[in-house]
C-alpha cells in the first residue's frame, strides 16, 4: 500500500480534500482484485440528494488529509459494473453519471477509480435505492450518509411535482380573511409604481384575482383564496389556519456578542397583521433606517439619490427570503440585524445549486404568485438576477462578498451580508510593514488571504471561499504559494488545514489558560506571546476592545495590557478574555453570569435529558453553544452531559474537519483544554426550537 505525503498528492486530489465532499473507499473485495463496496450506494444517494461529491475507489483517507492508495487490480471490470448498476432502476432510482464522470486515474504505480456524483435536480429528487423511497433515501450530513426521515422524503416528492407551492386553493377561506388595510396599502404602492395600470380599476376581489391571490380551478370549478393570497395579505387568524408552521421574525442585536438576546423584535404578536406584505414593509424600514444603514448617498444628474446599490441589495435579499421560503417547514423566516452584518434565513433548501444561483440567469421560485405580487410594485428581480444584484450591491461598498449556504437538517437557506471591508487600509499597511515590497507583488486574492489571516488570526480554505467567491482550485494554489513563499504557515491537513501569518505563532493552551495552576494570564505564561509581533498583539487588543474588553478603548498600549495580566481577565458575562484570542472563552461554567449560563443550559437541555440524540441534532446544538465565543471541551461535555473524549471523536472532530467549527489551538487539536468556535455566524443560537422543543 502506498502512503502519499503532501508533496506527492496530485493537485486535483488536494483540491478535493480541501474544497468539496469526498469519500474514499478501499474497494479491494475478498480476493483483493477489486469489488464495488455495498456502502457505495448510500453514499451515491446522499451526494445526489445534497450537494454532489466525489467517490474514490482504491484509496483510503485516514486520518483526514492522509491518503493510502491500495489501487484496483482490474479497474475496467469495475467501471463496466458501475455503469450497469447506475442504469439499473432496481439498484438506484436515477442515473446521475455520464461517461466522463467515471474514470480510471493513475496515482504513483497504482490505478484507482474516480466517480463524480452531481447534485440531483429537484425533479430528480429523491434519489433512492431499490423500489421504495421511504427508508432508502439518504442525505450527506457532516461526514456521514444518513437516512432521510419520511417527512423529508415527502417534502422532496412534493418539490418534485409542484412548480409553485403557493397557488393552491384553500377551501373554506373567503375575502373576509384578507386584512383590508394591507391590501389598501398594496394598491397605493401599485398606483405609485404604475399609475395607469389596469389592475387599479378592479375592486378588492378583482385585484386579488389578477394577482393570483384568488383563483378558480378550470377543471374542478373550485374557487377561493390561494395560499399566496392568505400569506401575503391575510389576517393572523387566517394565516395560522392556512399554514400552522408559519412564523416570521426580525431581531435587532445591539452588538455581535451582547448580553441581550435582542434589543428590537418584530414577530406576530397581535399588534399588526402578521402577513408577509406587512412584514416586508416593517422590516425593510428598520434595515434601511439612516441610523442603522450609514451608506453615503449618490448623485444622479445633480440630484441626491437615497436609493443606493446597498438599498437595492437589502431589498432583494428580503424579497428573496420571503418568496423562496417553504412555509410547510418547521423553521421560521428570520432576519437578524447586527452592527456589522445582516442575516437572512428562510425554511427550505435552494431549488437550484448555489453556484448556479450566484452566477444568475436561472430562476426556480418556490412561491411564484407571491414573487409576481412583489414584482408588480417594483420589488424583486426576474430571471435569476436577484443574487447577482445582491453581490454587486455589496461590492459597490468594497464589503466582503455575502455568504450563501444551506443547512440540510432542518432544511434552510442562510444569507449572511457582512458590512466589513475586504482589505481595511490599516491591515494592508500592517502587512506591507511585515513583508515589504514583496506584499505589493502578490495577486489580489493572495493579498485578501493575508488580510483575512491578519484580521482573524487564522484563515482556512473554506473561509476564503466564502469571502472571495474565487474558484476553489485558485484558492488552493494561492494558499500553497503563500506557504511556499513563507507568507503563511500551515497547521493540519486537507479540510482541517489552518493557516496563519509567518512569524506569528498560534497561541497555546498553556499561554491562554496557564501552567500548573498559575493564573490564566500571568506575565510568565504569556511572555513568549509578546515575541509574536506588535501587530498581532495590537490586532488582538483591538478585537477584544470591540467585544467588551474591560480595558479602556482609548489605551491599547502594552503597558495597559500588562496591568491586567496578573489576574484572570473576564468580560461582563464571566468569560475568559485573552489578548491571544479574537473572542472570549467559556472556560468555567461556575464563573458565568446566571443569564448566560441559563441560556447555554437551555440550548443543551435535550442531550442532558436524553441518552440518545441523533448526530445531526447533537451537532446542531454544539454549533449553537459555540456561536460567538470559544467553549472548552470540558465545558461542552458538561453542558451536554457526555464524556469529553467521546464527544470530541464522535461530533467535534467531524465538525472541525468539515469546517463548521474552528479550533482555538489548531496546532494542538487533541489537547483536553481545546476550545471551539463556530466558523461563521449561525442562526441556531437564537432558534426558538432549541428553547421550546
Amino acid at each position: 500500500m502506498t502512503l502519499l505525503n503532501t508533496t506527492q498528492i496530485p493537485d486535483w486530489l488536494l483540491d478535493l480534500s480541501e474544497s468539496c465532499e469526498l469519500e474514499c473507499k478501499k474497494a479491494a473485495g475478498r480476493d483483493g482484485q477489486g469489488e464495488i463496496p455495498h456502502d457505495l450506494w448510500p453514499t451515491v444517494s446522499a451526494f445526489a440528494n445534497t450537494h454532489g461529491g466525489v467517490v474514490l475507489l482504491g484509496i483510503e483517507e485516514k486520518p483526514v488529509g492522509q491518503f493510502r492508495v491500495s489501487g484496483i487490480q482490474q479497474p475496467e471490470r469495475l467501471v463496466t459494473e458501475l455503469f450497469n448498476n447506475f442504469n439499473n432502476r432496481q439498484k438506484i432510482s436515477c442515473n446521475l453519471v455520464d461517461n466522463q464522470d467515471i474514470e480510471v486515474v493513475q496515482i504513483a504505480d497504482k490505478q484507482i477509480i474516480r466517480v463524480s456524483i452531481r447534485q440531483a435536480t429537484r425533479h430528480e429528487k429523491p434519489v433512492y435505492l431499490g423500489a421504495n423511497p421511504f427508508g432508502n433515501t439518504y442525505r450527506r450530513l457532516q461526514e456521514g450518509d444518513r437516512k432521510c426521515a419520511d417527512e423529508a422524503v415527502r417534502r422532496m416528492l412534493a418539490e418534485q411535482v409542484e412548480d409553485e407551492r403557493d397557488n393552491k386553493i384553500l377551501p373554506g377561506f373567503g375575502i373576509e380573511d384578507i386584512d383590508k388595510r394591507s391590501l389598501t396599502i398594496y394598491r397605493k404602492m401599485l398606483r405609485d409604481a404604475k399609475p395607469s395600470h389596469p389592475f387599479l380599476e378592479e375592486d378588492d376581489l378583482g385585484l386579488l384575482t389578477k394577482l393570483k391571490g384568488w383563483r378558480r380551478d378550470r377543471q374542478s370549478g373550485q374557487q377561493g383564496l390561494t395560499l399566496a393570497g392568505v400569506l401575503m395579505f391575510g389576517s393572523w387568524d387566517a394565516i395560522q389556519d392556512a399554514a400552522p408552521h408559519y412564523f416570521v421574525d426580525y431581531r435587532e442585536h445591539l452588538d455581535n456578542d451582547s448580553d441581550e438576546r435582542w434589543v428590537d423584535r418584530v414577530c406576530p404578536d397581535g399588534t399588526w397583521s402578521g402577513n408577509l406584505f406587512d412584514f416586508y414593509r416593517i422590516v425593510y424600514g428598520k434595515l434601511t433606517h439612516p441610523e442603522s444603514l450609514k451608506v453615503p448617498f449618490r448623485l444622479k444628474q445633480g440630484q441626491r439619490q437615497d436609493d443606493t446599490p446597498v438599498h437595492e441589495a437589502i431589498r432583494e435579499a428580503l424579497v428573496n427570503t420571503i418568496v423562496h421560503a417553504d412555509y410547510t417547514g418547521t423553521v421560521s423566516v428570520l432576519v437578524g440585524r447586527h452592527p456589522d452584518m445582516i442575516v437572512f434565513r428562510n425554511p427550505g433548501n435552494m431549488r437550484i445549486p448555489r453556484d448556479q444561483a450566484v452566477a444568475g440567469g436561472d430562476s426556480d421560485c418556490r412561491n411564484r404568485a407571491m414573487h409576481q405580487m412583489f414584482l408588480m410594485i417594483g420589488l424583486g428581480e426576474r430571471a435569476g438576477s436577484g443574487l447577482p444584484k445582491i453581490f454587486s450591491g455589496w461590492r459597490s461598498q468594497h464589503w466582503r462578498a455575502p455568504s450563501l449556504f444551506e443547512v440540510d437538517e432542518p432544511p434552510q437557506t442562510i444569507l449572511i451580508m457582512r458590512m466589513l471591508e475586504l482589505m481595511p487600509p490599516g491591515v494592508l499597511q500592517q502587512l506591507h510593514d511585515m513583508f515589504g515590497d514583496n506584499f505589493q507583488q502578490l495577486t489580489e486574492l493572495e493579498r485578501l488571504i493575508l488580510s483575512i489571516a491578519a484580521t482573524e488570526s487564522v484563515v482556512t480554505h473554506k473561509r476564503v471561499t466564502e469571502i472571495s467567491g474565487d474558484h476553489a482550485h485558485d484558492i488552493t494554489l494561492d494558499l500553497r504559494a503563500l506557504v511556499k513563499n513563507e507568507f503563511l504557515s500551515i497547521n493540519g491537513h486537507g479540510r482541517g488545514a489552518v493557516y496563519h501569518l509567518v512569524g506569528q505563532e498560534l497561541p497555546t493552551p498553556d499561554q491562554v489558560f496557564g501552567v500548573a495552576g498559575n493564573d490564566a494570564n500571568s506575565p510568565d505564561n504569556i511572555s513568549s506571546s509578546l515575541d509574536c509581533g506588535d501587530s498581532f498583539l495590537d490586532n488582538s487588543v483591538s478585537s477584544l476592545d470591540n467585544g467588551g474588553n474591560p480595558l479602556d478603548n482609548n489605551d491599547s498600549s502594552l503597558d495597559s495590557v500588562g496591568s491586567y495580566l496578573d489576574k484572570r481577565l473576564s468580560d461582563d458575562q464571566g468569560r475568559l478574555v485573552s489578548p491571544l484570542l479574537p473572542a472570549a472563552v467559556v472556560d468555567d461554567l461556575t464563573l458565568l453570569t446566571p443569564t448566560l449560563l441559563q441560556h447555554l443550559r437551555q440550548m443543551s437541555r435535550e442531550p442532558r435529558q436524553k441518552q440518545r440524540v441523533s448526530p445531526e441534532r447533537m451537532q446542531r446544538i454544539l454549533l449553537a453553544l459555540c456561536d460567538g465565543h470559544y467553549v472548552t471541551r470540558p465545558c461542552l461535555a458538561e453542558l451536554v452531559s457526555r464524556d469529553a473524549e467521546s464527544l470530541r471523536a464522535q461530533h467535534l472532530a467531524p465538525l472541525v474537519a468539515k469546517g463548521d467549527l474552528m479550533l482555538a489551538f489548531p496546532q494542538n487539536p487533541t489537547d483536553p483544554r481545546q476550545a471551539y468556535i463556530t466558523a461563521r455566524p449561525t442562526i441556531a443560537a437564537n432558534d426558538e426550537d432549541l428553547f421550546n422543543e
